[in-house]
């Protein structure tokens, strides 16, 4: 594991703000996107999204003025965990799918830190998935940024948990039989109280999400879809070419969802869940508006299924932003009770390990 040392703005998405870095110090003066580089030398790929999202968190993080002292990035293993090598800020490149359970204990300890955790598709939800379920769970005061390529690539090109099903691999030379996670439902069916997803190449969207995000005090969930130009090259290419817009359906708090260039589709209530629909075809008060503080964490969950492994419909922007009590605000109240009600007072521990009491262990 290996120790990284370097030295608000409200979201404007209609979304309430309640400061998830409330108690974190601001900076002195006005930070630059370049304060926040560090001297390693960036080592990814040639035309790896992590460059783009890389330059998107920089520059967000010097227009969320806090201090770099007070930022601590945690990461995993893969690619994307390279991450907190290439800012000047604190960070910790932990070990392979645990680092929301580092995040968590840093989270409880220190609530004057920004705490962030970034990770990949195959870092959180194969060997992590059980920590970051749990995390989600708890609702622990962190923002988490997972990248997902749809493949492995520091291990050189294996599929996994979000591959789609037939993906042909150094794994899978006869095509994938697996049937991916929907990263969106799994957050959301942890009962994640913020879930959103941002593309690598969508600068201002990313940086919207990144803003509401922070403003979400509890674990806020980030899905961002980024290209592997080695080893799945142009996996979401048709998110960006000129048609894209009959597939992205963008998400805004208190707006109907409606999407296409000229707004020629729409996102109706159908049965129990969501359907895509054309806008001449269904009557107005069929679509819906979006509503990302519902308390009804089904109408999120419909929405995450109408994002698909083959890209037809791909759902991004804030699906859900609620407040509920904190874990970590919890346990340090837990322990503010505790020296309240000793005798000791905050002494205890120490009473207890110089004072005249022994045990035999037989």
């Amino acid at each position: 594991m290996t120790i990284i040392d370097g030295s608000h703005r409200g979201a404007d998405l209609g979304l309430t703000p309640v400061s998830g870095a409330a108690g974190v110090p601001a900076a002195d003066a006005p930070q630059r996107a370049k304060d926040f580089a560090s001297d390693q030398e960036v080592r990814w790929c040639p035309g790896c999204g992590d460059y783009v999202i890389l330059a998107t968190v920089r520059g967000f993080l010097a227009e969320l003025g806090l201090r770099r002292e007070n930022l601590m990035f945690v990461s995993g293993i893969g690619c994307s965990s390279r991450f907190p090598y290439y800012l000047d800020a604190y960070g910790i490149h932990s070990i392979h799918g645990r680092a929301p359970a580092i995040a968590t204990g840093l989270a409880v300890t220190r609530p004057d830190l920004s705490v962030w955790v970034v990770t990949g598709d195959g870092d959180a939800l194969s060997i992590g998935g059980n920590h970051l379920i749990h995390a989600l769970r708890r609702n622990v005061n962190m923002t988490i940024l997972l990248f997902n390529n749809r493949i492995y690539g520091l291990t050189k090109g294996q599929y996994s948990p979000t591959s789609e099903p037939g993906k042909v691999t150094k794994s899978t030379p006869m095509g994938s039989v697996d049937h991916p996670f929907n990263t969106l439902s799994v957050a959301l069916g942890a009962e994640a109280t913020f879930a959103a997803r941002a593309l690598d190449s969508d600068r201002a969207g990313l940086t919207e999400v990144l803003r509401a995000a922070v403003e979400h005090r509890g674990t806020s969930f980030v899905e961002i879809l980024q290209d592997c130009p080695i080893f799945n090259d142009g996996s979401f290419d048709v998110l960006r070419r000129g048609d894209s817009e009959s597939r992205l359906i963008r998400l805004r708090h208190g707006e109907p969802v409606r999407f296409g260039a000229d707004g020629e589709f729409a996102v109706v209530r159908s049965g129990f869940g969501l359907s895509v629909a054309r806008t001449d075809t269904v009557d107005e008060d069929r679509i819906v508006v979006h509503d990302a503080h519902s308390d009804d964490p089904e109408y999120a969950f419909a929405l995450s299924r109408l994002s698909d492994h083959d890209l037809e419909h791909v759902v991004t922007g804030v699906f859900r932003a609620v407040a509920r009590p904190t874990y970590d605000d919890g346990v340090r109240a837990q322990i503010d009770t505790a020296r309240e009600s000793s005798p000791a007072g905050p002494d205890a521990l120490q009473q207890l390990l110089h004072g005249p009491e022994t045990w035999t262990v037989s």
